[in-house]
């Protein structure tokens, strides 16, 4: 099955999807990401003992900035009047870094999936930011929308094994 790209026209130039025509709805997204680090740079972050910061509430802040800025960021997005962001920030089960989960609501006519991702991105590059001057070899990995719903495609939630 080939999918039509929604930000294409029939010749394939890139264009803004017209979404005058849609509906108002709720729409709430949820997307999550990882950083991974060494013991000691976790250990120094939850004590709040790094220079630059309180890094856990500045990469929070700053993951909610971001998703206001989304449509500055990303080509073809449209600005959005958003009703909340969220971006909670937790150790890793395994003890090797931090989760990064946040979400993003609108009611409106198109959907807050990249509000939610460029949230996350953002956070997560904070916090690597504010921890770098003691670890350099921090890892972000796993970005990815988990959960959608709203709009004409409905709700759909990320398979929880991949």
């Amino acid at each position: 099955m080939t999918a039509k790209l929604s930000h294409t026209d029939a010749s394939g130039k890139a264009s803004m999807v017209d979404v005058s025509a849609k509906p108002e709805t709720d729409r709430i997204a949820r997307a999550r990401g990882s950083i991974l680090m060494e013991p000691g740079t976790l250990q120094a972050i939850q004590e709040n003992r790094l220079k630059k910061g309180d890094v856990l509430a500045t990469a929070r802040i700053a993951g909610v900035m971001a998703a206001k800025k989304t449509h500055d960021l990303i080509p073809l997005c449209h600005p959005l009047a958003l009703n909340d962001v969220q971006v909670d920030i937790r150790s890793r089960e395994d003890g090797k870094g931090l989760d990064v989960e946040t979400s993003a609501k609108t009611t409106g006519k198109t959907g807050v999936e990249m509000e939610a991702l460029t949230a996350c991105s953002v956070a997560l590059l904070t916090l690597y930011d504010m921890a770098k001057a003691v670890d350099r070899g921090m890892v972000m990995s796993e970005v990815r929308l988990v959960a959608k719903s709203g709009g004409a495609s409905g709700d759909w939630t990320a398979d929880s094994s991949a």
